[in-house]
């Protein structure tokens, strides 16, 4: 069974169209990119996923339960780490279990086998000014899994980082999906990212958002060190670019 299904989701604002019937699914341990240009949907349908918007139309399911407009079910990353400075570490990962009704100190507990994990091991008691932009990163993506370990949403979680620290990023991030078991829907503008990642990439284009392609990487994960430099890499890339002008036209 898929881990999730979006079947139909149509979304308006002020009158104006959004996205229009969107159906897609993300299956056990997949890592299913969302990509196109700025302002075609991608983070309404996020929002919609999340149950933080409802739908005009269509329904989301998630392990064959409706979550349609029903916050919580789900874990959601933005951009930004928005780890809060005052606190340590230890204290910022496990804040979604303390806001979910945990006592701090069981909160800490439950959190403290992760932090190998998730290679944060030493850092429980730092604050987040004392960590580099990667385990801030690792740390925020931490927090985002305690809320929720079935299924995460990211929203360009390594588009701050610089080139060197994004790809050991990207390693580190499959061998954790791996390790944990989970499903993950990213959102992206790179499509070098995007193909490096993902098993499969839904691409939205035209006003209102629509899918307009399914693109399958056919290429093992992890990907190998020189996969940037073949011809299959740039068939992917060379598909995407075709799809995502046709869809502007």
């Amino acid at each position: 069974m898929a881990d999730l299904v979006v079947s139909g989701v149509t979304k308006s604002f002020d009158g104006r169209t959004i996205i229009e019937d969107i159906s897609i699914e993300i299956h056990d341990r997949e890592l299913v990119s969302l990509l196109g240009v700025s302002g075609g949907g991608k983070t309404t349908l996020f929002n919609v996923i999340s149950g933080l918007l409802k739908p005009d139309r269509g329904q989301v399911f998630l392990d064959g339960e409706e979550i349609t407009g029903k916050p919580g079910n789900v874990s959601y990353m933005l951009q930004k780490d928005l780890l809060l400075p005052y606190r340590t570490v230890e204290d910022n990962v496990a804040l979604p279990l303390v806001i979910g009704g945990m006592k701090k100190k069981e909160a800490r507990k439950k959190a403290a086998p992760y932090f190998e994990e998730f290679g944060l091991a030493g850092t429980e008691k730092k604050y987040p000014a004392q960590l580099s932009g990667g385990m801030r990163q690792r740390a925020a993506l931490l927090r985002t899994y305690l809320f929720s370990d079935r299924l995460a949403l990211l929203d360009e979680p390594f588009s701050a980082l610089d080139t060197l620290t994004k790809r050991s990023m990207h390693r580190w991030y499959l061998d954790v999906m791996e390790q944990i078991h989970l499903s993950t829907v990213f959102i992206t503008h790179d499509i070098d990212e995007a193909v490096l990642l993902s098993d499969r990439i839904y691409i939205l284009g035209g006003k209102p958002g629509h899918i307009i392609d399914e693109i399958r990487i056919e290429e093992p994960k992890p990907r190998r060190n020189d996969f940037q430099l073949t011809e299959e890499f740039l068939s992917y890339k060379k598909r995407i670019l075709e799809k995502i002008e046709e869809s502007e036209e």
